[in-house]
C-alpha cells in the first residue's frame, strides 16, 4: 500500500511539472521583465528578471532537493547561455557607479583587502559605504577569485549586519544562485525568536537551493501547515537521494501522526533538530551552559525556558557564570543579573569596605559587593569610583556587556557639573544618551565650508544658482584680508570646479588647488578603473572612525578620489556631513 500511494504521488507531481512547464512555453515571451537597463548586451539579449512563486513542485537531484516551477526552468536555460553573472541590491545608477566596478580586479588584492577590513571594527559611516561597494550589482571578478568565495563576502556581511529584511531583499533579487548559506542563517535567527511563521515564509519566495537541511526544514514548514502530502513527496525524494538521518526520521514520523508516543531523544546540534525535540516533548527540559550556542539561547529565551533568577542557587558558581555570560550576549536582561547580585548576602564591614574587600571575593560575588555598596552610597566620587571599578570587573572576564544600560541608568542621575575630572571621560564613554535629535545645518557665508555654498551638495540649488553663490562667498572672502583658506575650503571649491563650475580668475589667487596627496596605489587602481577595491580602501580609511572624527586632510584626499571617479551622490553625503555647521 505504502509503495503504490509513493508511485502515485510521484506520478502526479512528474505530471503537474511537465503541465506547468509546457504552458509557461507557451506564455514565456508575455512574462518577460528587464532587471534593469545594462550596461552591454550579452548575445544582444536582455536579462530576465524573476519574480517568486508560491509553488510546490518538486524535482528530486542527487545532492539535495530542488524546487522549480515553469519559469525558473526558463530563467535557468537563459542565465547559463547568456553567462550573465550579477549579485546585488542596489542599481548601480543610485550611486554612480558601474556594473564592471570589479572586471579589472585581481582577486588576490581584493582578498588582502577584505581580510585587513575583517580585523577592524567599523564605524557606522565605514558599514554604510561598505554596504554601498557589496550590495552595488555588479559582474564578477573574474581573476584568481572563485565566484563562491566573493559571494561569501557579500554573505558574510549581510549576516554580521544582522538585517533580515536586508537579507530577504537580496534573496529575492537573486535566487538564481547559491545562496544556502544566507538562507540557512535568515530561517535560523527567525526560528531561534521563535517565529516560525516568517522562516517558513522564505520557502514560498526561494526556488532554489541544494541542502539538506534547508529540505528538512522545509519538510518541517509543509508539516507545520498541514500540508502532509506535499511533506512526504519531499520526505521520500530524500530518502531516494540517499538521506538517511535517524533522528530527523524519527521527529518525522511523531509530527506525520504515524508514531503516537512521545519522543524524548534531544539534539542541540542545531537549531531546527533543538526545536524538534522541544516540539515533540511535552515535558522538555533543557540546562544550558557556558558552552551553548548563542542561537540555542536566544530560542529559550524567546520560547520561555530559561531559568528563572529567583531558583538559582548562589552556592552554584557554574549557575552563575552561564547567567553572567548570558547577560553578556544580551540573553538575560541586565536588570535581571543585578536582581541577582541582589539576592547576595553581606556583613555591614565587608559593605563598608567593598572598595578593597571585593578582590578577596570569587569574581562573581565581588561584583555583586560592589553594586551592593554603589547602590548605597550618596556620594558622587564614591559612586564614580565603584561603577568604574564594578565596570573593570566585567571587562576583565570579557563581560562588557552585561553592564552598559545598567551603567548608564547610574550615570544619568548624576549632573554633568557634579562629575570630578578624573571621571569626565569614564562618564562621557558610558552614559548612553537617549535624545537623538537631528541638527539642522546653519549657513555662515563668512567661511567657505559653511556658506550657502552647500545648498548645491544638498540637492536645493542648479549651477546657475551655485555659481551666482560661488561669486557672492568668494567676494567676501576677499575682503577678508585675514581669512585663511582651509582643507575644508579646497575640497569644496575642489568639488564645485569638479562639477563643471568655473571659477572667476579674479579669485585663483586666493587658494591653491590639488593638495590633496592622493596616495599612489590609489591612483594607480583609479587609472585602472578598479572602482570596487578603491572604494574598499576608503572604508579602510574611515575603519573606527565617524567621518566626523576624521581629520581634514584625510578627507580632503577621500574627496578628490570621489571626484575623480565623478562618484558624485557618494561624494555629496560626505561633504553634507563632515562641512556645516549644525546646531
Amino acid at each position: 500500500m505504502k509503495i503504490s500511494k509513493l508511485l502515485s504521488k510521484a506520478c502526479l507531481s512528474i505530471f503537474i511539472i511537465l503541465i506547468s512547464f509546457s504552458s509557461s512555453i507557451v506564455s514565456a515571451e508575455e512574462e518577460l521583465v528587464d532587471i534593469w537597463k545594462l550596461e552591454k548586451k550579452i548575445d544582444n539579449e536582455d536579462l530576465q528578471g524573476k519574480e517568486f512563486n508560491d509553488n510546490s513542485n518538486i524535482e528530486n537531484s542527487a545532492e539535495g532537493i530542488k524546487n522549480y516551477n515553469s519559469d525558473e526552468i526558463i530563467n535557468n536555460i537563459q542565465l547559463e547561455e547568456n553567462n550573465i553573472n550579477l549579485a546585488g541590491i542596489y542599481d548601480p545608477a543610485e550611486n554612480g557607479l558601474s556594473i564592471t566596478m570589479w572586471s579589472n580586479s585581481d582577486g588576490n588584492e581584493i582578498t588582502k583587502i577584505f581580510d585587513r577590513i575583517k580585523k577592524i571594527d567599523l564605524s557606522n559611516d565605514a558599514k554604510k559605504m561598505l554596504d554601498i561597494v557589496l550590495l552595488t550589482n555588479s559582474y564578477f571578478p573574474n581573476k584568481n577569485i572563485k565566484e563562491e568565495n566573493f559571494l561569501n563576502y557579500k554573505f558574510d556581511y549581510l549576516i554580521n549586519n544582522n538585517d533580515l529584511e536586508l537579507i530577504k531583499i537580496y534573496l529575492s533579487k537573486n535566487n538564481n544562485q547559491n545562496n544556502d548559506k544566507i538562507i540557512k542563517f535568515y530561517i535560523n535567527q527567525y526560528l531561534s525568536n521563535s517565529d516560525l511563521e516568517n522562516a517558513c515564509k522564505i520557502f514560498k519566495d526561494m526556488i532554489l537551493f541544494n541542502d539538506n537541511y534547508l529540505t528538512k526544514f522545509k519538510i518541517y514548514c509543509f508539516i507545520n501547515e498541514s500540508k502532509n502530502e506535499e511533506a512526504q513527496l519531499v520526505f521520500d525524494l530524500m530518502q531516494e537521494s540517499g538521506f538517511d538521518e535517524e533522528f530527523f526520521e524519527k521527529k518525522f514520523n511523531i509530527l506525520m501522526g504515524y508514531v503516537m508516543e512521545q519522543d524524548n531523544a534531544l539534539s542541540d546540534k542545531n537549531i531546527l533538530d533543538f526545536h524538534l525535540s522541544h516540539r515533540t516533548n511535552s515535558e522538555f527540559k533543557y540546562k544550558p551552559s557556558n558552552k551553548t550556542s548563542k542561537i540555542i539561547w536566544k530560542y529559550l529565551s524567546s520560547s520561555n525556558l530559561l531559568q528563572n533568577i529567583n531558583e538559582i542557587d548562589l552556592e552554584n558558581t557554574d549557575e552563575i557564570s552561564i547567567i553572567e555570560n548570558a547577560t553578556h550576549e544580551k540573553i538575560y536582561n541586565e536588570k535581571e543579573l543585578f536582581e541577582l547580585y541582589k539576592r547576595f548576602q553581606f556583613n555591614i564591614n565587608q559593605l563598608l569596605t567593598a572598595n578593597e574587600t571585593y578582590k578577596l571575593l570569587p569574581n562573581y560575588e565581588g561584583r555583586a559587593l560592589l553594586y551592593q555598596r554603589l547602590l548605597l552610597s550618596n556620594n558622587v566620587e564614591d559612586i564614580l569610583e565603584l561603577a568604574f571599578k564594578l565596570k573593570n570587573s566585567f571587562k576583565e572576564e570579557n563581560l562588557t556587556n552585561a553592564f552598559n544600560q545598567e551603567l548608564s541608568n547610574i550615570l544619568s542621575k548624576i549632573n554633568a557639573d557634579e562629575i570630578p575630572s578624573n571621571f569626565s571621560t569614564f562618564y562621557e564613554n558610558n552614559l548612553i544618551s537617549k535624545i537623538d535629535k537631528k541638527k539642522k545645518i546653519k549657513i555662515n557665508n563668512k567661511i567657505i565650508h559653511q556658506s550657502k555654498i552647500l545648498n548645491y551638495f544638498q540637492g536645493k540649488s542648479e549651477i546657475k544658482k551655485l555659481e551666482k553663490d560661488l561669486g557672492d562667498v568668494l567676494k567676501n572672502v576677499k575682503k577678508n584680508k585675514k581669512y585663511f583658506v582651509s582643507n575644508k575650503d579646497l575640497m569644496l571649491l575642489e568639488s564645485v570646479i569638479s562639477d563643471g563650475v568655473q571659477i572667476p580668475k579674479k579669485y585663483s589667487n586666493l587658494f591653491d588647488l590639488n593638495q590633496s596627496n592622493i596616495p599612489n596605489d590609489i591612483n594607480l587602481l583609479i587609472n585602472n578603473n578598479e572602482i570596487g577595491l578603491v572604494l574598499l580602501r576608503l572604508v579602510e580609511f574611515i575603519g573606527e572612525d565617524e567621518l566626523t572624527d576624521i581629520g581634514p586632510e584625510t578627507l580632503y584626499f577621500m574627496v578628490s578620489i570621489l571626484n575623480k571617479l565623478n562618484l558624485d551622490k557618494i561624494r555629496n553625503d560626505i561633504l553634507i556631513k563632515v562641512l556645516p555647521l549644525k546646531l
